[in-house]
């Protein structure tokens, strides 16, 4: 069965939400929103490619910095409205140089930062 993209359930901005995860750890790395057309550049090419809310543009991963995120599968959730891709991660995935972007932790009421920026 081969897979369409536009068979996924996007919103009405004609996006669906991805979460980025470490293919080899585990570590939940981002999330981000891909069109129909960032999941076929993903797919066709093997690097993430996802789609810019505030640029509206493509955004290939790691282009300008450096921190390229390899597809190394790609999961569709069982309603299709959110995809999974696992990816050898290249550097931090974040925009504050952290591995991950989920670098604060809410603990006893209190945000805790648990991931310094690398390099620090």
């Amino acid at each position: 069965m081969s897979f369409d993209p536009d068979a996924l359930c996007y919103d009405d901005r004609g996006l669906v939400p991805v979460i980025a995860q470490d293919a080899e750890d585990g570590t939940v790395l981002m999330l981000a929103w891909m069109t129909a057309e960032a999941v076929r550049r993903t797919l066709d090419t093997g690097r993430v490619t996802y789609w810019s809310r505030s640029r509206q543009a493509f955004w290939v991963k790691g282009e300008t910095s450096g921190h390229v995120q390899e597809l190394v599968e790609m999961r569709v959730d069982c309603d299709s409205d959110c995809l999974l891709v696992l990816v050898r991660q290249t550097g931090p995935a974040c925009h504050t140089n952290r591995r991950s972007c989920f670098y604060t932790a809410v603990r006893d009421g209190v945000a805790v930062e648990i991931i310094t920026p690398e390099g620090t």
